[in-house]
């Protein structure tokens, strides 16, 4: 490409999704506040083709005006499952052999550049101001957190799901790339 060519944008949908089976990671919302954060987590979840996402609590759990807005569409493909508590949530997913990481400020949190998932994978998003539930905390097998180096804390919930989203299919990404050549994102 010339210097006097602009990079050409993509835009617009794909008629279907560039992978036909969903990655092997489920993300669980404890008591989300914000209905327009869950909706930004459902377009997020649909762009990085994972399984489900599993509302807990007062979370907005489709149809929802607000989550709507921001899952432009979203919401209507991603599968959700409601659960009273992400307690709940959490003891069914270990049931069903996935390994729970907290996604969360403490103490025993590796930074999500460190840590080495194991799939299947659940990641526990809690609520903007309190975090996650005390009795689903008490049940994860593992803590990441995204360190932050400014005064505060923590950052946007649906920022941190990004994140953590993207560095968990970066390590899948390497996983398929020593299995395979050629397109690892596709028809699997």
């Amino acid at each position: 490409m010339s210097d006097s060519t602009p990079p050409r944008i993509i835009t617009g949908d794909r008629v279907s999704p560039r992978r036909n089976t969903p990655f092997p990671i489920v993300v669980v919302l404890d008591r989300l506040r914000s209905a327009f954060n869950v909706g930004n987590i459902f377009r997020l979840a649909e762009a990085t083709r994972i399984e489900r996402i599993i509302t807990c609590g007062y979370t907005a759990t489709p149809p929802h005006p607000k989550l709507a807005k921001t899952a432009r569409g979203c919401d209507d493909v991603v599968m959700c499952e409601h659960r009273a508590t992400a307690a709940d949530a959490v003891r069914e997913l270990h049931r069903q052999g996935y390994t729970i990481y907290g996604v969360e400020t403490v103490a025993a949190a590796g930074p999500v550049w460190d840590v080495r998932f194991r799939f299947p994978a659940a990641f526990v998003l809690g609520n903007e101001a309190l975090g996650i539930s005390a009795d689903a905390l008490g049940l994860c097998d593992a803590f990441v957190s995204l360190p932050c180096f400014g005064a505060k804390n923590s950052v946007n919930v649906g920022n941190c799901a990004a994140a953590v989203l993207y560095a968990a299919l970066a390590q899948l990404d390497r996983r398929l790339r020593g299995e395979a050549g050629g397109d690892r994102w596709g028809s699997r």
